[in-house]
């Protein structure tokens, strides 16, 4: 029912943001803060080998949740000093942070869905101390979708479930709205409510809008839950600047 992990690598799902707090430090405290942060969390990077590094920016919090991140590392020793030195005082704490371990999916055929591939991302090398104004991609528009097959989904049959009329209907969006990204992660500990993470990517509103609508007009919908939210890509061009060359 669905495809298999790739276990050369583990991805680091990250829902993150800042708390109250850290908007009540004075500026130079943030700075100084920032800047041992974005050094310590390069070294890692470095020491670790990053493998890919992105964050989305939603359009609306929520509550201290602002960011989603996918974190990749081609070590589990990796992926855990990530996470631990992320959270380290004093950055750390007015952090917010739910981190997920998961592998990426093989998601096969389903990559000849997309039609309009985003261009390479131009790098913006890292100097350091000097942390650049981070700004959102306006150029595209990334769904995210928390999901899992409902317990029974197993025992019915591709008819029943509606997968061809599901697959039609995604494929007909993916053209009309020139999808430019399907890619998937499957937690290592799945969660009550989702098991996979999709990041969908296309030029406008207009197709995520799209893409969405056709997931839950179909009776395949019956048998998953999922939950979405619109982002944009968070500074593609300097986070890609994290990545050892």
């Amino acid at each position: 029912m669905e495809p298999s992990g790739d276990e050369s690598s583990v991805v680091i799902l990250y829902k993150g943001g800042r708390l109250p707090s850290w908007h009540g430090l004075p500026d130079k405290d943030q700075q100084t803060y920032s800047n041992k942060h974005i050094d310590l969390m390069l070294s890692i990077a470095q020491k670790h080998w990053l493998m890919t590094l992105e964050g989305f920016k939603l359009f609306s919090s929520v509550g201290n949740w602002s960011r989603f991140w996918t974190i990749e590392f081609p070590t589990f020793e990796g992926a855990e000093e990530w996470i631990k030195s992320e959270i380290e005082p004093p950055y750390g704490r007015y952090g917010y942070y739910e981190y997920y371990l998961s592998r990426r999916l093989d998601i096969g055929d389903l990559n000849s869905w997309i039609v309009n591939p985003p261009p390479p991302v131009a790098i913006k090398p890292i100097i350091p101390g000097i942390q650049p104004l981070l700004k959102i991609d306006r150029d595209s528009v990334v769904v995210i979708t928390f999901s899992r097959w409902l317990p029974d989904a197993d025992i019915v049959s591709p008819k029943d479930r509606g997968d061809k009329k599901y697959i039609e209907a995604m494929i007909s969006v993916a053209r009309k709205h020139r999808l430019m990204r399907l890619e998937a992660y499957q937690l290592i500990a799945p969660q009550p409510d989702w098991h996979h993470v999709w990041i969908t990517e296309f030029p406008t509103l207009e197709g995520a809008e799209a893409w969405m609508s056709a997931e839950l007009d179909s009776p395949h919908s019956r048998y998953t839950t999922k939950s979405y939210y619109l982002t944009r890509k968070w500074a593609p061009e300097y986070f890609a600047g994290w990545i050892p060359s």
